[in-house]
């Protein structure tokens, strides 16, 4: 007992001194921010950013542009859905081989270090993809494949098939065993028992994280735009670098609504097949999720019919993953890592620009972690709003908040770095502003959705011992949902982090800004060295992070 004792007193200290470091990071970081460069408004900017603002009130709505419009409403969507089965079809495989749980089973206790080490080198190859941006993803494929659809759906593909290989291993892994663990006492293969004892639960909880990365793939589509993988990305970056601000304003209000029928799509198939969470285990409703099985295979039904529809629409050029030209490309890297040389002042180099990422990082993380716990409460129906009839003010109140953070995650980050850039001067704040902006939309609906699935027994208890609607806020709603909100902003840093290079490429700072330059010179072995150092600083904020979720 009192080693228990012992041990816990241990996990508050570490947890002290984690947030503790964590907020003086915050705070270094800001301070680096604002006092490495001699200016950081740029005043000349704000004619061109009051044009840009004004545009919204008056779209362009010619027929021919509509029909620009929605074309590439049409290729993003496409994109979306063949990446997302691409990714779900690879971490699935990926996260049966990553799993510790069937690593464990296939060897006695005896040779228990073997299978710990396997499953642990697995892990540690996929962190590798998974830490490369899909936009840095789809600048080296296009290089390999050329202009085709293959590289969006292959930069897509690879980054989130390692992601989710790398959250379907954690899901097989915290996945109640009581069935797994009676069928291996049983004398049954661990093989069968993992089909028949874990896989059932461990795939439902797979497929309601399948929606969240169907949304995170409609953003990736449309930020490869950018690279010319077409669709409405594409189309936003021309618009803005002619300055045609009304054409911008049509396809960012096609892309929020895109963005908005995903978002409630998803909710309401979620909500019929009993999974509200999306990135926390489900295994109080998998009962409820089986009983409406008939939602469930409609669902797979569906999907299967627009992966169809997607590949048809998009006819990527299958042949050119075994071209000539990949083995080519292969022979070229190789040549140039062997004539490459890396001296004191360029690796001085590379750590200053990895700490500015880093910075970069930790201050967008914060922004966004912070206002989305305020927004999140203003768009979330409180438990004490689901027994009274929700009056005009509160529903305005909700509707308004909702829209704003749809608007902020459905521009992608470069865009709005580009447009923080019309009043700001390049360097780590406009990029860290632009990604708390991005991630402040993300993290506030998961938020929101947190707050909607309290359970409302212990609001209620206090309501009914006549306590005000704002302690049972504070210490009924917050201290429920509050270890939810630090695990997903946590989880949100990790991205945040490997966003930080799409936003380095438009020039706002850090390893990005370095990658740019390589990629445009050809310098792979160049490419390689940066990509070594982006995934060390991945390496060290997913383990930091994972402790202080954990």
């Amino acid at each position: 007992m009192f080693r228990i004792s012992l041990f816990r007193l241990h996990q508050h200290r570490f947890k002290a001194w984690g947030y503790g470091l964590f907020g003086v990071a915050i705070a270094v970081s800001f301070f680096h921010a604002v006092h490495r460069v001699d200016a950081i408004f740029n005043v000349q900017g704000l004619s061109l950013l009051g044009k840009f603002l004004g545009a919204a009130f008056q779209p362009d709505l010619s027929k021919s542009f509509l029909q620009t419009t929605f074309d590439g409403t049409l290729t993003t969507f496409a994109y979306a859905v063949c990446g997302t089965f691409l990714s779900l079809g690879l971490g699935f495989m990926g996260g049966l081989l990553g799993a510790e749980v069937l690593w464990r089973s296939l060897f006695s206790r005896n040779s228990v270090f073997v299978g710990k080490t396997i499953w642990q080198t697995i892990r540690a190859i996929l962190a590798v993809p998974r830490s490369i941006h899909e936009v840095v993803w789809g600048l080296l494929l296009v290089n390999i494949w050329g202009l085709d659809s293959l590289v969006a759906l292959g930069a897509i593909a690879i980054p989130f098939g390692a992601i989710v290989s790398k959250i379907f291993a954690e899901i097989l892994d915290d996945t109640p065993r009581d069935g797994f663990d009676a069928l291996i006492q049983a004398g049954v293969h661990p093989a069968q028992a993992l089909l028949y004892g874990l896989l059932p639960q461990a795939l439902f909880n797979l497929i309601s994280y399948g929606f969240y990365r169907f949304e995170c793939s409609l953003r990736s589509a449309a930020v490869l735009g950018i690279i010319g993988a077409g669709g409405l990305g594409y189309e936003i970056y021309l618009s803005l670098q002619s300055l045609r601000y009304e054409q911008l304003w049509t396809l960012f209000y096609a892309l929020i609504l895109l963005n908005g029928l995903v978002d409630w799509g998803s909710g309401f198939l979620r909500q019929k097949l009993g999974c509200t969470s999306r990135l926390d285990l489900n295994t109080h409703r998998f009962k409820v999720g089986f009983q409406r099985r008939n939602w469930l295979m409609g669902t797979l039904g569906g999907s299967l019919l627009m992966v169809g529809w997607g590949f048809w629409y998009l006819r990527p050029d299958w042949s050119r993953l075994w071209s000539s030209q990949t083995v080519g490309f292969a022979q070229d890297i190789t040549q140039q890592m062997r004539q490459f040389s890396l001296d004191a002042g360029q690796l001085k180099s590379l750590f200053w620009l990895s700490l500015q990422t880093l910075e970069m990082s930790i201050l967008a993380i914060a922004i966004a972690g912070i206002s989305g716990f305020g927004v999140a409460f203003l768009a979330a129906k409180q438990p004490s709003d689901r027994r009274d009839q929700p009056s005009i003010i509160l529903q305005i109140r909700i509707n308004l908040s909702r829209v704003i953070l749809l608007f902020c995650r459905g521009i992608p980050a470069p865009i709005w770095a580009l447009v923080i850039l019309f009043v700001m001067f390049p360097g780590i704040l406009p990029g860290a502003i632009a990604l708390g902006i991005h991630n402040l939309g993300i993290l506030g609906r998961l938020m929101t959705e947190v707050i909607e699935n309290v359970e409302p027994e212990p609001i209620d208890a206090l309501a009914q011992l006549g306590s005000p609607a704002s302690s049972a806020l504070l210490y009924g709603t917050v201290p429920l949902t509050l270890p939810n909100f630090i695990s997903y902003t946590f989880y949100r840093w990790e991205v945040c982090l490997r966003e930080t290079v799409i936003v380095g490429l438009v020039g706002a700072g850090g390893l990005g800004r370095l990658l740019t330059e390589q990629l445009s010179s050809f310098d792979y072995a160049g490419i390689f060295v940066t990509l070594s150092f982006f995934l060390g600083l991945t390496y060290f904020v997913d383990t930091f992070s994972s402790l202080l979720r954990r």
